[in-house]
């Protein structure tokens, strides 16, 4: 469910959509006065497309990059995002990351759902995302969240579910 700021709930997850000037909060690693954020959050490698987004003027509304909070506390504790709106088959791509202190506990297959959800309601029909051969937890929260394995490589794991 989707609220008026465009943060999207479930039972125990608030994935709210990162602000131009967020993302520049979050590269700089200075927080303002409502800004909670995990000691290990953000990943390395969410700091490219975060640096790409504080610098964009009208990033897409819907097909952008989200935090991950703790709905009970407001912390963030990873991210989720879309690698852009849906292409001419109407296929997203998704990527998400929690700490460590937030995994085992279903909150990634919950997350990665609600962006499925976001991403259908937004017309796309197909969802994807990769993953390393060694990340087996990964693998297991796609499955978990409906998507099926297509295809690896040595360095990818490929999935894909039609919405």
């Amino acid at each position: 469910m989707t609220d008026v700021h465009g943060d999207v709930r479930t039972a125990r997850l608030v994935l709210h959509p990162i602000r131009p000037d967020e993302a520049a909060r979050i590269v700089s690693g200075t927080p303002g006065p409502d800004d909670r954020w995990h000691p290990e959050y953000p990943f390395e490698d969410e700091l490219d497309p975060l640096k790409s987004l504080a610098g964009a003027t009208s990033p897409d509304p819907v097909f952008t990059l989200y935090q991950v909070r703790d709905a009970a506390s407001g912390l963030a504790v990873g991210g989720i995002g879309f690698f852009g709106p849906p292409d001419e088959a109407g296929a997203v791509e998704i990527g998400y990351g929690l700490v460590a202190a937030a995994r085992g506990r279903g909150l990634a297959t919950e997350a990665v759902t609600a962006a499925a959800r976001l991403a259908a309601e937004h017309g796309a029909v197909l969802r994807r995302a990769d993953t390393t051969p060694g990340n087996v937890p990964s693998q297991r929260v796609l499955a978990k969240a409906g998507l099926t394995e297509v295809r690896r490589t040595g360095e990818l794991v490929y999935f894909e579910r039609r919405l």
